[in-house]
């Protein structure tokens, strides 16, 4: 009549404790059931026939029991595992969107110290030169009001990036490439500056996109620079490269002495 409580008893701490506790309970229930078969034996099976049987049913609820516990355990560790899996993909999944919001807000910083220092510039011309004839009066004030206009929108995208919530992306904004080259340099001439560029890439539209804006914007910095520490100084824009042999850019210019227009030492 104790089988069923036996069996119960055996199979819940297999399941709920461990292996060196299970083998203790287990070999007691072994050692009371020794005297037990022998002070009552079975009519029908030999002491012997008994015993092996009755360590059989104790071997196999063990057996069960453990591997109830083994899969309950199993259960709760990849159930843990996958909920720091879920933690760690959205936090390289922030981590990676304030990357890419640092880098872009990075780079517009750029293109807007770019602009300003442009502005500074023709400013500076109208302050030194305020009996310059009227038309080129008129076209100083449009590059600074058009160069004004760009800032502004520099600035609002820039502000825009900052302000992005976790769930929005950045916007899409037309990026240059290796072929709009000769146009930043066409506005460091309008500027004053004496700028020349050597263009040594057979096909520079076909330049890819990555590289061409890494190429237009490390050319975009240097320009700056220069603008700002060494105004009258003459600079030299070398671009050569091509498919297989990379590209590379030189910018220099001799220093000059002047009054530099200060920045945040935040640039590329």
């Amino acid at each position: 009549t104790a089988s069923g409580a036996v069996a119960v008893a055996l199979f819940t701490v297999a399941v709920h404790r461990p292996f060196k506790a299970v083998a203790v309970v287990t070999g007691l229930h072994v050692l009371a059931l020794a005297p037990q078969l022998w002070w009552r034996p079975d009519p029908e099976i030999s002491y012997w026939g008994a015993m092996a049987f009755s360590v059989l049913t104790y071997l196999l609820l063990v057996m069960w029991g453990m591997f109830v516990r083994a899969r309950r355990q199993l259960v709760l560790s990849l159930r843990d595992r996958a909920e720091r899996a879920e933690v760690e993909a959205e936090l390289r999944v922030e981590r990676a969107r304030h990357m890419e919001r640092e880098r872009i807000a990075r780079e517009m910083h750029d293109a807007l110290a770019h602009r300003l220092s442009l502005l500074s510039v023709h400013a500076g011309a109208l302050e030194y030169r305020p009996d310059i004839p009227r038309d080129d009066l008129v076209r100083t004030a449009g590059v600074i009001r058009t160069g004004a206009h760009q800032a502004l929108q520099d600035l609002r995208e820039v502000i825009g990036v900052l302000r992005l919530g976790g769930e929005e992306s950045a916007p899409d904004r037309p990026q240059p490439t290796l072929a709009d080259l000769e146009g930043l340099v066409e506005e460091s001439r309008l500027a004053g500056m004496e700028v020349t560029l050597d263009m040594r890439v057979a096909e520079p539209g076909r330049a890819p996109a990555v590289l061409g804006r890494n190429v237009y914007r490390i050319t975009q910095e240097g320009l700056t620079n220069a603008r700002k520490h060494a105004t009258a100084a003459r600079v030299d824009v070398t671009v050569r490269g091509g498919p297989g042999d990379g590209l590379t850019v030189e910018i220099g210019n001799p220093t000059t002495s002047g009054r530099a227009i200060p920045g945040s030492g935040t640039g590329l």
